[in-house]
């Protein structure tokens, strides 16, 4: 995962799919930006191919930590599925989300 910041913008880049078996890393990644002050998290989504319900689940956990901060987070990259998948659960309500 690549993570690029700087003092209020932070993009990151998962190297595979948000499941159950690997949110731990990003989940970690996502506590320390919004610790850290992070106004506006962007992730990249070219690499994501699956986004279960954990992976959902962590994003709408990180969409509230940081909106309570005055935060936001865009979901970038997403692949049509991807798309489709957050449109049909009225996620994009909430993330600003940008298909590749």
């Amino acid at each position: 995962m690549v993570e690029e910041s700087t003092t209020k913008q932070t993009l990151l880049k998962p190297a595979g799919d948000i499941v159950a078996s690997a949110v731990s890393e990003l989940r970690q990644q996502l506590k320390s930006i919004a610790d850290g002050g992070a106004q506006q998290v962007t992730i990249d989504l070219a690499q994501v191919q699956i986004v279960d319900s954990t992976g959902i689940g962590l994003l709408i956990a990180a969409y509230n930590t940081l909106q309570k901060a005055g935060g936001k987070i865009a979901l970038i990259n997403a692949s049509r599925d991807l798309v489709l998948l957050f449109k049909s659960m009225r996620l994009d309500q909430r993330f600003e989300i940008g298909g590749a």
